[in-house]
């Protein structure tokens, strides 16, 4: 399919509107929608909040009569369900929509396909593919549990040039500079659950939460807390009432050990450490949390990484050398050859203040 000047700039526009929703649609997806008659926009919407209208249907409010015979450009195929909203290929239908340009598939169950098809059936023109990388880059975490059923896993760290988290002594703050600071919690935000263990708990004692000043109503992540043995105090702030957590840890836990009464509890069966993590993803899936930020230790991180549970790495580097006493980055990697070694390759970089930010993805093998 060929798409012209035009159709690129109209579905530019809707992916733009598209990310305005990252920190309030969860669990759904982010989705834009321009309408266009004439090579004019005359309506234009975005997935605000999930239990409210949809994008579409914004769009096709503000365009009124002038949405028949009118193209529409989403950046998600349009739903085909009844869900807490009505489907929005058969509002696309019902107002004479001529043609829809849809950037990339839904492979959630209950559309995957259905929504293009119901489009097809009523005479619409539809065409999918375009700029479908930076549809897919919006909503990662969304289509992997919809296809996989286990959310987008991105493990953070901040770091020094030598490739060290921390002092001897266990000291982190601050490796890196405020603005990256403010960074992550704009990941955190965007984030359906934060992931950590009893080690950084235990080293730092942090909230956890997201603080981006001018969301005034955000979402709080869930704070999941792998702690098998239970070695986690019950005073520590992770534990208060700021977000919800999850308490993650084994059946055979410390039985001296208890959580405030607000903290729910899930048990790990007993399985191999990689089966175990593979098993807490899956369940957080199941729950809706498409995106779980990891800030967690050497140990969790290189847990998740040996389990090839890492779809993304986000490192932030500091312009200081901590030397060889310092924490390492990852523990527990050995690999026996260097074509072992897991491999990545970088997304982006930015500059945040004195710091650098390297996001990365696991390297495909071939």
């Amino acid at each position: 399919m060929t798409f012209s000047e035009a159709d690129h700039r109209f579905m530019s526009r809707a992916l733009e509107l598209a990310r305005r929703g990252r920190f309030t649609t969860r669990p759904n997806p982010q989705v834009g929608c321009v309408v266009v008659r004439n090579d004019e926009v005359v309506g234009e919407g975005w997935h605000q909040r999930a239990g409210e209208p949809h994008a579409e249907v914004h769009a096709l409010r503000q365009a009124g009569a002038l949405a028949t015979g009118a193209t529409a450009y989403v950046t998600l195929e349009p739903c085909a369900h009844h869900g807490r909203t009505p489907p929005c290929c058969q509002a696309l239908i019902d107002v004479g929509i001529r043609r829809v340009v849809v950037a990339c598939e839904d492979p959630f169950p209950r559309v995957n396909g259905q929504g293009l098809q119901r489009l097809r059936d009523a005479g619409v023109q539809v065409d999918v593919g375009l700029l479908r990388e930076q549809a897919v880059e919006l909503n990662r975490g969304f289509l992997a549990n919809s296809s996989r059923g286990r959310p987008w896993v991105r493990l953070k760290f901040g770091m020094s040039l030598d490739g060290r988290t921390a002092l001897a002594d266990g000291r982190s703050k601050w490796i890196t500079g405020e603005q990256a600071r403010e960074d992550v919690h704009r990941w955190r935000l965007a984030s359906g659950a934060i992931l950590t263990g009893s080690g950084t708990l235990l080293a730092d004692d942090p909230h956890l939460t997201a603080r981006v000043p001018e969301v005034a109503v955000p979402l709080a992540p869930l704070r999941v807390v792998l702690d098998r043995r239970l070695r986690v105090p019950a005073g520590a702030r992770v534990f208060d009432q700021q977000a919800p957590t999850l308490l993650v840890h084994a059946r055979d836990a410390r039985r001296d050990v208890s959580p405030p009464a607000h903290v729910e509890r899930l048990v790990l069966e007993d399985a191999e450490e990689g089966a175990q993590l593979g098993a807490l993803l899956a369940e957080l899936g199941r729950r809706g949390l498409h995106d779980v930020f990891v800030e967690a230790g050497p140990t969790l991180g290189g847990a998740l990484l040996r389990a090839g549970l890492v779809d993304e790495l986000l490192l932030y580097v500091a312009p200081r050398l901590l030397g060889d006493e310092a924490r390492p980055l990852l523990a527990g990697l050995a690999p026996a050859s260097l074509d072992a070694a897991p491999a990545f390759q970088l997304v982006d970089t930015l500059q945040l203040g004195a710091d650098l930010r390297l996001r990365l993805h696991p390297r495909t093998p071939g």
